[in-house]
């Protein structure tokens, strides 16, 4: 089962600019989908159902703002929005469903870069979530989160790593609680799968380029990346100076059926500022 985490920048965008095509080339089985932007009965009347899939959508009550959205092309078995019961999540930060005995969460982490206030929001979103988080990966069963967490990890993570130190999305406090979530027993599946390639990078130099795009002058695979998020700015996209702020992380359970991963980033440069990045398991 593929399973594919996309933040797409506003879905009615990426539509225009050849989301169907390159969701067609992808083929996953689930689709996390992120910064939807839209109301279902915003979209074109093909897309509010799209033909084949079975979809829960969480939209913000903020019409062109944030929102999540789970596609499957295998009926849902259960779902749930937000964090808690009680949680009428506004933003549509957060929603999860089981599909085929995989329980999977898609998760859109808010971004401080906009101001004082919004990183003041995203640390209280990010208090809340470890607790949900925590009792996700105790779960007997498989269950898996991707999405945007809006956070870099690692200096392997950002290109310009020295130069964004007081960044919001690589602060040492939010890399910090982001290692924290991984230490207590989340396994990134896209990193442990990059550096198992790369273990053997002289034999294996042209899958790591083209399972995770990591190529371009001055890119050192060893050093840098993989990248799914790209500035608009200067030639950051051209010249593959980007962040790996999306995540597919597995609990024992679903770690245990993984096969492989990918990030597309010739979908990202032409749907989105962010790749989508899959990763496969066996069900």
């Amino acid at each position: 089962m593929r399973i594919t985490t996309w933040n797409v920048n506003g879905l009615r965008a990426a539509l225009r600019k050849g989301f169907a095509e390159h969701l067609d080339a992808i083929a996953p089985d689930v689709l996390l989908l992120q910064e939807v932007r839209a109301l279902p009965e915003q979209l074109p009347d093909a897309w509010q159902q799209p033909d084949g899939w079975h979809v829960l959508w969480n939209p913000a009550q903020k019409k062109g703002y944030a929102g999540t959205a789970i596609w499957s092309r295998h009926p849902i078995e259960s779902h749930a929005i937000g964090l808690t019961k009680a949680d009428h999540d506004p933003e549509g930060r957060l929603v999860t469903a089981t599909v085929a005995g995989v329980t999977l969460g898609c998760v859109y982490l808010p971004s401080g870069s906009s101001g004082e206030h919004r990183q003041v929001e995203k640390e209280a979103w990010m208090k809340r979530f470890k607790p949900w988080a925590d009792r996700q990966r105790k779960l007997d069963a498989p269950f898996l989160f991707g999405g945007d967490l809006n956070i870099a990890h690692t200096e392997r993570d950002i290109f310009y790593a020295k130069g964004n130190a007081n960044t919001s999305g690589f602060l040492p406090h939010e890399r910090e609680w982001l290692g924290k979530v991984f230490a207590s027993g989340w396994r990134d599946l896209v990193r442990e799968d990059y550096d198992t390639l790369l273990g053997d990078a002289g034999e294996h130099h042209a899958d790591v380029v083209a399972r995770f795009g990591v190529e371009g002058e001055g890119i050192d695979p060893a050093k840098h990346g993989p990248y799914s998020w790209w500035s608009n700015r200067g030639s950051a996209r051209h010249n593959n100076r980007g962040w790996r702020i999306d995540y597919l992380l597995a609990n024992a359970p679903a770690a245990e059926r993984f096969r492989q991963s990918h990030i597309h980033r010739a979908a990202g440069l032409a749907c989105s500022d962010h790749a989508p990045v899959s990763v496969d398991l066996d069900v």
